[in-house]
């Protein structure tokens, strides 16, 4: 990997990296604004996302001195809808995990056939969070549809 592969690498990964810390505080403050019947294990769902989205976090930033980068101190952008609704709440956190894939892919188009470390990260990585995208999508569906939900 030559230099500006890898100041290519790190503004990508210090990009994933921002964008994870926001899904740390997107989805704790989302725990918080949960009310009804649900709340439990919505909650509970929601913190264990701003667990993950933290170590998703510090994963990125492992690799950003791995290449001899500087973490960033910087937080993606957070947007207050002040929406709380379930429904509100999931639709957001879709988008989020989107743009968060959208990273990713950046990732690998950009290590590909240079580096098989940050290749298969980028490619686990996308692969969970498809994952995580589809877990959102059924639960956005109403019980017994089973066409998925389009935003």
């Amino acid at each position: 990997m030559n230099d500006q592969e890898k100041q290519h690498a790190v503004e990508i990964l210090n990009k994933i990296m921002e964008l994870e810390l926001a899904g740390v505080v997107r989805y704790t403050h989302y725990s918080l604004m949960i009310y009804g019947y649900n709340r439990i294990p919505i909650v509970s769902w929601l913190k264990d996302n701003a667990s993950e989205s933290l170590m998703h976090a510090h994963k990125a930033g492992e690799l950003v001195t791995l290449l001899g980068g500087h973490p960033s101190l910087k937080i993606g952008p957070l947007l207050e809808t002040t929406k709380h609704d379930i429904g509100d709440i999931l639709r957001e956190s879709l988008e989020h995990e989107k743009t968060a894939i959208a990273a990713y892919v950046e990732l690998l188009a950009a290590t590909e056939g240079v580096s098989v470390l940050l290749e298969e990260y980028a490619r686990e990585m996308i692969v969970g969070e498809e994952l995580h995208l589809d877990e959102v999508n059924k639960m956005l569906r109403k019980p017994g549809d089973v066409e998925p939900f389009n935003l």
